[in-house]
């Protein structure tokens, strides 16, 4: 019998694979972006950071030659001497215009933390003591080796028996950052805090806000409005409409199909607000409508 000829796997068309990539659930990254040790007073453990959000399902777009169609590169260019090599730019701190201190990488080491390779446990609070203006980005912190799977369980179940948040630091992206730690399932779930001088005053935000109160009657309206949308959180009953739009756009773009610039929305210079209230009041049906999916799923 004659041996059948191997055939290749051939590769999904870019189309297709683009396709694919449009949507889904978020995937866990890879690779860490940071690994270290986790550690408790004298108790410590190695672990590693993930990203627990992800942007990879986010449409994204190039720049192009329109004469050409080609993808641009950003070359570092100097103004008198043209373009320069990436590799060979120095870090430069501004101290006056047009004037810099020069910053080189073994200088920037010598001034490295422990917590660049340590997340150190310093204090334990209630979740309620921290302002959520101060919440950051969350991460999955999980156990890196299986040597110190033992020290991260007991860390973790101490949290959930007490209830309490754990405060760290560790340097990320060369800024050192406050973290909260709590536990999630059989896990830790890891939330960068920005420190103060991050966080803008809200009594400077709203100090032109006057401190008059609004008829009470439509505080009244407007509590009903609120009682008639409640309902639990559910982030599957929620999507980004300007992304599914972009894509909607760029498929139909990719079938050849003219696209038609839609109608400016009218804008509706609202000025009696109590008839305002009341026709919104009369106005629940979306609201319902999101009530029952939220209801059909929670019963399935």
């Amino acid at each position: 019998m004659a041996a059948r000829k191997k055939t290749k796997k051939r590769k999904a068309p870019a189309k297709a694979r683009h396709a694919a990539r449009d949507e889904g659930e978020a995937k866990l990254s890879a690779r860490p972006i940071w690994q270290g040790h986790l550690k408790l007073s004298l108790v410590s453990c190695p672990v590693a950071l993930y990203g627990a959000a992800s942007r990879a399902n986010d449409v994204s777009f190039h720049l192009l030659n329109p004469k050409t169609n080609n993808r641009i590169r950003m070359i570092p260019t100097d103004p008198d001497t043209g373009p320069i090599e990436r590799a060979d730019l120095v870090k430069g701190y501004e101290i006056s215009k047009n004037s810099y201190v020069v910053v080189t990488p073994k200088e920037l080491d010598a001034v490295k933390l422990e917590t660049t390779h340590t997340i150190d446990i310093e204090r334990f609070v209630d979740a309620n003591d921290i302002d959520r203006l101060f919440w950051n980005n969350p991460y999955y912190l999980v156990p890196s080796e299986k040597t110190g799977l033992d020290a991260y369980t007991v860390i973790r179940d101490a949290l959930e028996e007490t209830g309490r948040i754990a405060l760290g630091r560790v340097v990320m992206h060369t800024r050192e950052r406050l973290v909260a730690l709590e536990p999630r399932g059989k896990g830790i779930v890891a939330t960068t805090l920005r420190m103060r001088d991050e966080v803008v005053d809200p009594a400077q935000a709203f100090a032109d806000i006057p401190a008059a109160r609004p008829d009470k009657r439509m505080i009244e309206i407007a509590t009903k409005i609120i009682e008639q949308q409640e309902g639990p959180f559910d982030p599957d009953v929620f999507e980004d409409r300007y992304e599914k739009a972009l894509r909607d756009l760029i498929r139909r773009k990719e079938k050849g199909e003219k696209i038609v610039t839609a109608e400016p929305v009218e804008d509706t210079n609202v000025i009696d607000l109590m008839a305002a209230l009341k026709k919104s009041l009369k106005h629940k049906g979306r609201a319902e409508e999101t009530a029952r999916r939220v209801k059909k799923r929670a019963h399935r």
